[in-house]
């Protein structure tokens, strides 16, 4: 698990990071919108830091900036940041979101994070469940950044025009939502993904905006057996992954 990730255009050093490459934050990086073209990007708890430099590598967004409040995980992500091909846009803040939200006046056109929860894993084998360190649980529980508090922030970092993207477990779908609309974030496009097509539904990926409109509902299913991927994921994330 310590070993470097290989992407297609850059390569990811997690030893030092809890949370390691996964399929959550790939799928997230993967499946927000840049139709927009985006000035400005935040990754909030980027961890390796791979969802910012997933949307350095798909948008030609200027600033692509990330905060991360783990220290380790903090000096991990810039030697990533810097060791990548778009090293001179992508930026990582050591702070906690709180402190973020009180020293920036930027607004950002994308806010996005995969924020730490701890549920179980989109892959269809549980092994790695089962041996998750005590590291990895401590990121994973959410009150390491409680979805009211990631709301609220984003909300007070993001452009008028803007969208905020996330990844949650399915079942916190609805209460995510309702949070949200308190501070005047609306669904616009929701993504419910299951491992494969027998599997209940695990991660909800949601984009708000501060614009109510009708919500597009998608659904994306992972694999159809074990490691025979459907050609939706597989159009999703084959600009990353090498073997696809």
């Amino acid at each position: 698990m310590n070993q470097p990730f290989r992407f297609k255009e850059f390569t990811i050093e997690q030893d030092r990071c809890a949370m390691k490459i996964g399929t959550d934050g790939v799928l997230l990086g993967a499946w927000v919108s840049i139709k927009s073209n985006p000035f400005s990007v935040l990754d909030i708890g980027t961890g390796t830091g791979i969802i910012a430099l997933q949307l350095a590598q798909r948008s030609n967004a200027e600033i692509v900036d990330a905060i991360e409040i783990d220290d380790d995980a903090y000096e991990q992500c810039v030697d990533n940041f810097e060791s990548s091909p778009w090293g001179d846009r992508l930026f990582c803040y050591h702070a906690s979101l709180g402190e973020f939200v009180e020293e920036i006046d930027e607004k950002y056109d994308i806010v996005i994070s995969n924020p730490p929860f701890y549920a179980p894993s989109l892959a269809t084998n549980s092994d790695e469940e089962n041996k998750i360190s005590e590291s990895r649980k401590l990121a994973r529980f959410n009150d390491a950044l409680p979805f009211d508090e990631l709301i609220k922030g984003a909300s007070l970092l993001l452009s008028n025009e803007g969208v905020f993207a996330v990844i949650i477990p399915r079942n916190e779908e609805e209460n995510f939502i309702k949070i949200a609309v308190q501070v005047n974030l609306f669904p616009k496009r929701i993504c419910r993904v299951r491992g494969n097509k027998t599997s209940e539904e695990k991660r909800s990926m949601i984009e708000f905006s501060f614009k109510k409109t009708s919500v597009i509902i998608e659904n994306l299913i992972i694999e159809n057996s074990r490691h025979e991927y459907t050609d939706e994921y597989i159009g999703l994330v084959q600009d990353f992954y090498l073997k696809m």
